[in-house]
């Protein structure tokens, strides 16, 4: 009796180890795969023929230092050392989204889900930007930056969508877990900036589900035109830098359209953007994540309504904030900073809690939601 006692619990480890064994060799698995991959092939071929890419990596047309020399420190001591609230003193008020027909077909609403996840209805369709629905913005899951409140919906309860359009391939913009599960729930089309179409495809999305544009080019799909335009950013998902096009979008319908900024510094070709395709009844722009380690990457709140301004646009939803602390400023003064500059040069700005739809119609004014989350 003994002895089989002996023998179950050997065997019950062994069984152990080896399930601990799977698991692990299947996390690595995981994470080399949302590396993703190299563009090849005729993609390749497309990648340097672009006009952006040069020396065997894309380029901005205006100079960009992902850190400048000598703000590396800087940035570092600030994020360890200076005292300032990175996360909310109490939960995000969390909005369930509102579930329905899409909004008519005139219309145009947006739907903040958190960071840069937006949900846009314009003329009767259903646009997803940037989706992230991991817990972590990282390719190694128990590291890296975590998300500070929840998602509004679980993304097996998203409507029916018409496309997805991904900025860059950035981890906290382009997830592939929800990549793989957007891939397996639906059929809708993923538009995105030249060579990301690799990444997409090693993670099992047709290649026939992949819209792969270079900067001013545009595609027709379900009867909006999308257009991939400048930004001043960075890409690379491992060590290599910038393998893969950044971009912001401009989404047009028949009467109405918005822009997308994506991750991006301020430059002049905001102004060029808004003479070529604007006005925009809505623009969506980064407003978080800003230092001055890296101005040239991503823009301050004053920054964005600059933009805003520059691109001719409507009214400002902020985006790129208050959901993963990416940078050493507070939780909350992006949108404090952003509300002074807009009140000050006369923007129309809607600040939705997460998962709160607006009418760009009729939104509602900001009503400084957040500050009672920030306090202590």
């Amino acid at each position: 009796m003994e002895g089989n006692r002996v023998r179950f619990v050997r065997g019950m480890l062994a069984t152990a180890a080896m399930l601990a064994a799977a698991a692990g060799a299947r996390a690595a698995w995981d994470i080399r795969a949302s590396l993703g991959a190299a563009p090849a092939g005729a993609r390749a071929a497309r990648v340097r023929r672009s006009p952006r890419y040069a020396g065997a990596a894309f380029r901005n047309p205006m100079p960009a230092a992902i850190v400048p020399r000598g703000a590396g420190g800087r940035a570092l001591r600030e994020m360890l050392f200076r005292r300032r609230r990175r996360k909310p003193a109490v939960p995000v008020p969390v909005v369930t989204p509102q579930s329905g027909p899409v909004a008519p077909s005139g219309g145009l609403q947006a739907t903040w889900l958190g960071h840069s996840t937006t949900l846009v209805e314009i003329e009767g369709r259903r646009v997803l930007f940037d989706p992230v629905w991991s817990d972590r913005c990282t390719p190694v899951p128990l590291l890296g930056p975590r998300r500070i409140h929840p998602m509004p919906v679980p993304i097996e309860r998203l409507p029916h969508l018409d496309a997805v359009v991904i900025s860059h391939d950035h981890y906290d913009h382009l997830d592939m877990p929800t990549i793989r599960t957007l891939t397996r729930t639906r059929a809708v089309p993923f538009v995105v900036p030249l060579g990301v179409g690799a990444h997409l495809e090693r993670w099992g999305v047709p290649a026939s589900r992949i819209v792969e544009l270079d900067w001013d080019e545009h595609a027709m799909l379900g009867g909006l035109r999308f257009t991939a335009t400048a930004a001043r950013h960075f890409s690379g998902r491992s060590l290599r830098r910038n393998p893969t096009l950044w971009s912001s979008w401009v989404v047009a319908g028949r009467r109405r359209r918005l822009y997308y900024s994506g991750d991006t510094g301020y430059f002049d070709g905001y102004a060029v953007i808004g003479a070529a395709h604007g006005p925009f009844d809505l623009t969506l722009i980064q407003i978080g994540a800003y230092s001055p380690a890296w101005p040239d990457i991503h823009m301050t709140p004053e920054e964005a309504v600059a933009a805003h301004l520059d691109l001719r646009g409507g009214v400002l939803i902020p985006v790129h904030w208050g959901t993963f602390s990416l940078s050493g400023h507070s939780w909350s003064e992006p949108v404090d900073r952003l509300w002074r500059e807009a009140k000050a040069r006369d923007v129309r700005l809607a600040v939705p809690r997460p998962g709160e739809r607006v009418d760009v119609d009729d939104p509602s004014p900001a009503d400084g939601w957040w500050q009672a989350v920030a306090a202590p």
